[in-house]
């Protein structure tokens, strides 16, 4: 059997995201992908050519939605401090309104995948780089903002690099738990001051 003439792939990408997002890549298995599109194992290959075709997509149209893309997004002159504090502001509202508290699901799939006897395997890998990629980004943003002389000229970029990626990995774990957007953004909010990277007039939930 051929796949349906109406298969909408881009839906079907969406579709395999949430599925993804709330039960993780472990269970995402081409038989249960197949079934939960509706399709046949045959029609899966012709669609998407792999799992691991389908995955790439998954996560290119998974980041291109994440509370944190401004981050991608922003240019040389970007002010480091306000895109920080809206992000995280933006990612602590995301959180804590998700009813299933399913966190970020990039984090979610290093946590499950890039360890052990998975961690060369192709999923693990782009996971991996999809982290890397995003700790260089924001060394670029903070970088660029020393330059403008916005943080100090002695600064470790690649340090606060570091704490920042830590905190938007925490958030995706505590959220899990924690709903709250106002006791969510209070504790990021005291980790960006510790920081220097809080913009001015943040401190409020």
């Amino acid at each position: 059997m051929g796949r349906p003439s109406k298969f909408d792939r881009e839906s079907a990408i969406d579709t395999v995201m949430q599925e993804i997002w709330r039960n993780g890549f472990e269970r995402a298995s081409v038989k249960a992908l197949s079934e939960r599109l509706g399709i046949t194992r045959s029609s899966f290959y012709n669609a998407f050519d792999s799992r691991e075709a389908l995955f790439e997509k998954v996560l290119a149209r998974y980041f291109a939605q994440s509370p944190d893309r401004p981050l991608r997004e922003a240019g040389p002159e970007t002010p480091i401090r306000p895109l920080l504090s809206a992000v995280f502001r933006e990612v602590c509202r995301a959180r804590a309104a998700d009813a299933e508290g399913r966190g970020c699901m990039a984090i979610n799939g290093v946590a499950d995948r890039c360890h052990g006897d998975q961690a060369g395997d192709h999923l693990a890998t782009l996971l991996a780089e999809a982290l890397l990629g995003s700790l260089a980004r924001i060394r670029q943003l903070l970088d660029w903002a020393q330059a403008r002389g916005e943080i100090a000229a002695d600064a470790d970029t690649q340090a606060l690099a570091m704490a920042v990626q830590q905190l938007l990995a925490g958030l995706s774990v505590v959220s899990k738990v924690v709903r709250d957007e106002a006791q969510l953004w209070a504790g990021t909010a005291l980790t960006l001051k510790g920081l220097g990277l809080l913009a001015e007039g943040e401190n409020d939930a």
